[in-house]
């Protein structure tokens, strides 16, 4: 008999969040914009009434924001990432154990909470969450990870189940599952889900009956294991092998448009900076790195330019400041003068593991590099994402994103905590 998982997922977590400190904002309706106010990236229940979709850009919603007085925020990932911290902790104590899989959903052990009613152990671990946090929840219980991701979107779906959804019950796992798309089925991509239409399998459930070797053909072994997983084995115990991350990207749009060399730096080397710590988060160093920059693709009548150059990285490196100088010699060779660029990135190809990092033969202890990086590290996680950073990154930085409805830092600044007078 397997350990059940649940999956609890906060509903709306970044207009939740704003909510959270902004009393003003309940009941109406309230979007967040992407990074740069790009587009809307979450939207309240009242939003998603008026027909606002997921990625709308913020110009085609100007009378819509208007008319119906909606209310726009920009995204504060400072507050959305200290709120998150406080679900996982109201969560502790109803679980063994916990996954983080992003920012608002998290998977739980019930291992040793077998023998209680799950459905109202779950409804008391969201009364605690909404009691700490304000945040509403669903959950979903099931036997595998991919059934409580299915279990978790009917529970905010279908109202019958009134926010918690217990799929271990085989009736109610019959109904759901062959009532559910296959297209909606976590892990099937779009491409996949054309090839099963196309084989006539239209529902979760049918994906759970199609034979494994077939599965396997279709879609690789992710395929195979995900039919596992609809079957109540998790995967596990599925032979499969976990393929090497084979590259990262940081990239951002700017605020305000770039026309200057030095100013553009400023953003390569915040770009190639945090690239370095993702690297070494995830212990891996790179082989190459990619430097480009593009004018506004969607205003055809200004003049255009984009370019890109690649840097061999010889040793391969997750050294911040390795990267950034990297990031110099290939922005050098593709600048050119007289262009408003609007958008830069850093990409990292042929990653590989810190420890099978070949070696060269006249190469540099790097002790002091890697205590210099871990020191960085520690830092700017203790007080802040850019707390110390290089002096090429500048002070000013003029071109950072656009971020004109940002809510206050509620919970992160000791000077932005709200204050209270009885």
């Amino acid at each position: 008999m397997n350990t059940p998982i649940a999956l609890i997922d906060c509903n709306n977590y970044y207009v939740s969040c704003e909510r959270a400190f902004d009393a003003s904002l309940v009941g109406v309706p309230v979007i967040v914009l992407s990074n740069n106010d790009g587009c809307a990236i979450a939207r309240s229940a009242e939003a998603k009434a008026l027909g606002i979709k997921m990625g709308d850009p913020i110009h085609h919603l100007r009378d819509k924001v208007k008319q119906h007085g909606i209310q726009v925020r920009s995204s504060n990932y400072a507050l959305y990432g200290d709120m998150q911290r406080r679900v996982i902790a109201a969560c502790e104590s109803f679980a063994r154990d916990f996954e983080i899989y992003s920012i608002d959903e998290t998977f739980l052990d019930l291992a040793g909470f077998e023998g209680r009613d799950l459905v109202v152990h779950a409804n008391a671990m969201r009364a605690q969450v909404q009691l700490w946090t304000t945040i509403p929840t669903c959950v979903g219980i099931a036997d595998t990870k991919t059934l409580a991701k299915l279990a978790n979107a009917v529970a905010k779906k279908d109202p019958q189940f009134a926010g918690v959804a217990d799929l271990r019950d085989d009736d109610v796992r019959r109904d759901v599952m062959h009532a559910f798309a296959v297209g909606d089925v976590w892990g099937v991509g779009g491409a996949t889900a054309h090839k099963l239409t196309a084989l006539g399998i239209h529902t979760a459930g049918a994906l759970r009956d199609m034979p494994i070797k077939q599965a396997r053909a279709v879609g690789t072994v992710v395929l195979e294991r995900l039919v596992a997983e609809l079957r109540g084995v998790p995967s596990n115990a599925v032979e499969a092998v976990e393929p090497r991350r084979k590259g990262m990207a940081v990239t951002r749009s700017f605020g305000t448009p770039i026309c200057d060399f030095e100013q553009m730096m400023g953003a390569l080397s915040q770009y190639a900076l945090r690239a370095g710590e993702k690297l070494r988060s995830h212990g891996l160093v790179a082989a190459r790195l990619t430097a480009f920059f593009h004018t506004n693709k969607h205003k055809p009548d200004r003049p255009q330019y984009g370019a890109s150059r690649m840097v061999t990285l010889h040793p391969m490196t997750n050294d911040s400041l390795e990267l950034i100088a990297a990031a110099r010699r290939g922005a050098e060779k593709a600048w050119r003068d007289g262009y408003a660029y609007t958008k830069a990135g850093i990409m990292l190809d042929d990653l590989l593991s810190e420890d099978e990092r070949p070696r060269t033969l006249f190469e540099e202890d790097t002790l002091k590099r890697d205590r210099l990086m871990s020191a960085l590290d520690a830092i700017n996680g203790r007080f802040g994402t850019w707390t110390a950073v290089t002096a090429s990154q500048g002070f000013k930085r003029e071109w950072k994103m656009r971020s004109e409805m940002r809510s206050p830092a509620w919970t992160t600044d000791i000077a932005q905590v709200p204050t209270v007078r009885a």
